[in-house]
């Protein structure tokens, strides 16, 4: 049986979900607590509201540190991926391996995992997937060529940039070395 909490960051209201095992859900953040619990309780339907385990608080505020701007490392988050397809799980593990202010490519995930580059779809599959956004840091896999690709969670690409310039990754085109004299 799961249970679950809705909670507020400076990013907006998120919510987790987690079992006996680990954290089986995460909600990035929405403009209401409202809008968290409904996304939530569609993916963890059953799921109860009770006060978190320590480690969950602790993962809690490690969430509310990460949104406002704190270098956070979520690796050794205890998940439960039960459920999930093998291949996936494998994903999820090479991608917890990326740390803060890093980026890695759909195509370079599947190649970690020696899979040929056709994978790097499956690769955009698991993301899309992924029961536990910022725990499993999907917002760190960038599209060929260092272009943001897609990104389902609430507020798409913008929360994806948004998320990746708090950790000082910044997309775009590179600012000109050499400034124009204006002639």
């Amino acid at each position: 049986m799961a249970q679950y909490q809705v909670f507020e960051t400076a990013g907006g209201y998120c919510g987790i979900a987690w079992n006996s095992v680990g954290i089986v859900r995460f909600q990035l953040p929405t403009r209401s607590a409202e809008a968290a619990t409904r996304n939530l309780l569609r993916r963890v339907p059953d799921a109860e509201r009770t006060a978190p385990t320590l480690e969950v608080s602790d993962a809690i505020a490690a969430a509310k540190r990460y949104f406002n701007g704190e270098k956070i490392d979520f690796s050794n988050v205890r998940l439960d991926l039960d459920g999930q397809d093998e291949f996936f799980k494998q994903i999820y593990a090479a991608l917890r391996r990326v740390g803060w202010g890093c980026t890695t490519t759909y195509g370079t995930l599947a190649k970690e995992l020696g899979a040929g580059p056709e994978a790097a779809r499956d690769v955009g599959q698991a993301m899309a997937k992924n029961p536990v956004p910022l725990i499993i840091p999907c917002h760190r896999v960038l599209a060929a060529g260092g272009k943001v690709g897609g990104f389902s969670a609430p507020g798409g690409a913008t929360a994806k940039v948004h998320m990746l310039e708090l950790e000082g990754v910044h997309l775009g085109p590179p600012v000109p070395a050499q400034q124009s004299l204006g002639l």
